[in-house]
């Protein structure tokens, strides 16, 4: 599902990653994340898509909504198990978004 944004100007979050073989306990970490991002004060949304690399975006109203989420402890502690067991390698980007456009299909 692509994410419904405000107008520009807002802030994307662009996480890059590629797994090691440990998987274990990924999934509910990820499913957990999920559900704490979705309360964080200043989220807009997110898109998500793994095959041999994953590619996560999520979408903030500010800068410091996006400092706030990276310092939260359950967050932390999460990271710093991706670093030491499910990450092969990632790389995040924050990006200011100032122009959007989109399409979609009429729906008949």
């Amino acid at each position: 599902m692509i994410a419904r944004t405000p107008h520009a100007p807002y802030y994307a979050v662009i996480f890059t990653s590629i797994m090691t073989e440990g998987e274990s306990g990924y999934n509910e970490a990820s499913e957990r994340m999920m559900e704490l991002v979705s309360q964080q004060e200043g989220f807009l949304g997110m898109e998500s898509a793994r095959n041999e690399i994953g590619i996560t975006v999520s979408y903030w109203e500010s800068i410091e909504a996006i400092k706030n989420w990276k310092m939260h402890m359950e967050h932390t502690e999460v990271r710093e198990k991706g670093r030491s067991v499910w990450y092969k390698n990632f790389k995040v980007r924050i990006c200011k978004v100032e122009r959007e456009y989109e399409f979609e299909k009429n729906k008949s």
